[in-house]
């Protein structure tokens, strides 16, 4: 299914509205270029039986990683809050978000503490819900949503947030602002 933006966000597949889950996956992730940095989030929703409710990848601006972890699975369980869910089942690459929000960690970073709040908060709503870390790799998709959005993600004064590779070398009069088409 194709991708559509919204907003300066990645969306798949379109929203089918609200509806009732027995268990739901969802895979969050938060990425940043430099810490802080240009940063975006990634959320894959899934059915126990792995059909895909919801995917999307945003650029949120600049921050830490650790905070758009946070925002990642703030952005998660808004999404989700429209729909019925008997079991709720989180994956998260951060270690330290997965354990924060177990409780097994303490929020020392300040920044931290109002989302860690919020989510908090957010999962009440759920009787049966967990958080698990899992490895990088069996969160490639959100890994990639986040990425994307990333890459898509356009600094003010117009700079892209990845710089270009350059041109092969000999080819560099190719790509020049001064170039016109057909010159040899």
């Amino acid at each position: 299914m194709e991708a559509r933006k919204v907003r300066g966000s990645i969306l798949e597949p379109d929203f089918q509205g609200a509806r009732r889950f027995e268990e739901l996956y969802v895979y969050v992730d938060g990425a940043a270029r430099g810490n802080p940095g240009p940063a975006a989030i990634g959320v894959l929703v899934l059915t126990r039986q792995g059909k895909k409710v919801a995917a999307f990848g945003e650029a949120i601006g600049e921050t830490t990683n650790n905070y758009a972890e946070y925002t990642a699975l703030v952005h998660a369980l808004r999404l989700i809050s429209v729909f019925e869910v008997d079991r709720l089942r989180l994956f998260t690459d951060s270690e330290l978000m997965a354990m924060q929000v177990k409780g097994e960690y303490r929020v020392k970073e300040k920044t931290l503490r109002s989302p860690h709040a919020q989510v908090m908060s957010m999962l009440r709503r759920y009787k049966d819900w967990g958080i698990a870390h899992v490895p990088r790799e069996k969160n490639a998709e959100a890994d990639a949503l986040a990425n994307r959005a990333l890459n898509e993600q356009v600094l003010p004064g117009g700079r892209p947030t990845r710089k270009e590779p350059p041109p092969p070398e000999g080819q560099s009069s190719l790509f020049s602002e001064g170039a016109v088409e057909g010159e040899d």
